[in-house]
């Protein structure tokens, strides 16, 4: 019988999972520089050029750093770097698959609120705060927008789980597009938003993750719900 060449996706899928796997049973090290591309293709039988492929899928992945001049290296394989790429899955996302995501964030942005809760320290909520009393101070939609943002990232960054804050991240772009629409669209919605804020604060400073995972899941909710009525957005 003849034997058949795999195809290239299928070799170039390989390769990633072989220093996928280098670098999970600690042959590569965070920070650490790959062997030449030559060396690295005959260590693990492949070709050069699917080892090329492997590298720079690798790279687009945030696995991998090339660094002009020096070399391939291990990035710090921070959750923020993996995770990078998630944001634009929340970026083009429409319809349906758009409030899936907004189920997700409402998910993990109770349980990160519920964290932050229990955790925050003292300059953590005055940073929190601060962003709080801006959205209270103006009427600017940008303004209350980029403050709403901080807001968030704030609380999440407290909650002490760097991989969730990074998912956080990547979802939060959309998300705040969307709420710039609702804002436009209805009236009232940043009295709503601010009231929303204004009851996770309470929780925090109350030290309460119950009352905080409640609030943070029913101001997410508003944005999930307005937009199941908007199938096009």
């Amino acid at each position: 019988m003849e034997e058949r060449t795999p195809p290239r996706a299928t070799v170039t899928r390989r390769a990633i999972e072989q220093v996928k796997a280098m670098i999970a049973q600690g042959e590569l090290q965070p920070g650490e520089r790959l062997p030449t591309e030559r060396d690295l293709a005959a260590q693990l039988g492949l070709s050069r050029s699917s080892m090329r492929e492997a590298v720079r899928a690798l790279t687009v992945m945030g696995v991998l750093e090339a660094r002009h001049g020096s070399g391939i290296y291990v990035t710090r394989l921070g959750a923020g770097d993996l995770l990078e790429t998630f944001g634009v899955v929340a970026d083009l996302s429409r319809g349906e698959q758009l409030v899936e995501l907004l189920e997700v964030r409402r998910v993990l942005e109770s349980a990160a609120t519920a964290l932050a809760a229990a955790r925050i320290d003292e300059d953590q909520l005055a940073v929190v705060t601060g962003h709080l009393r801006a959205m209270d101070g103006t009427d600017d939609p940008e303004e209350i927008l980029a403050h709403d943002l901080a807001f968030h990232r704030a609380i999440n960054a407290a909650s002490g789980n760097g991989t969730m804050a990074a998912i956080l991240e990547g979802l939060s772009s959309r998300t705040f597009r969307a709420r710039v629409r609702r804002g436009h669209a209805q009236e009232g919605a940043f009295e709503r938003t601010r009231r929303e804020h204004a009851a996770i604060h309470r929780a925090l400073v109350a030290r309460d993750p119950e009352a905080a995972r409640a609030s943070a899941a029913a101001h997410v909710g508003e944005v999930e719900e307005w937009m199941r009525t908007r199938p096009d957005a």
